[in-house]
């Protein structure tokens, strides 16, 4: 973060001006992403990455967000979209494979 200015204080109620307001120069969005991530802090990419393995079609739901770049709207979200999207793509490989040797099995049997 950037460095702050003396003469800019928080003028909210409840510190009263005690504090110094902190600022990117180089990038002024970045003190946009001050609040908290949804989904009790950890975002909506790391919830689907967790929640996928217990339904993966959540790992679908998150691959699309991160194809459909969700991410630009919080650059926070990009790491668990990324995961989630992996998560799905080694799913649907792995059971690509076992559904095939299942049916070779029930075929030759």
């Amino acid at each position: 973060m950037g460095e702050a200015h003396s003469d800019e204080f928080c003028h909210c109620q409840g510190c009263a001006g005690k504090y110094t307001l902190l600022r990117d120069e180089e990038n002024p969005r970045l003190a946009i992403f001050e609040r908290r991530l949804p989904c009790c802090g950890c975002g909506i990419g790391w919830s689907s990455f967790l929640l996928g393995f217990l339904c993966p079609l959540i790992w679908y739901f998150a691959a699309t967000l991160y194809c459909c770049k969700y991410y630009n709207k919080d650059p926070r979200e990009r790491p668990g979209l990324a995961a989630s999207a992996v998560a799905a793509l080694i799913f649907t490989v792995l059971a690509t494979i076992a559904l095939s040797v299942a049916l070779i099995i029930c075929v030759y049997k």
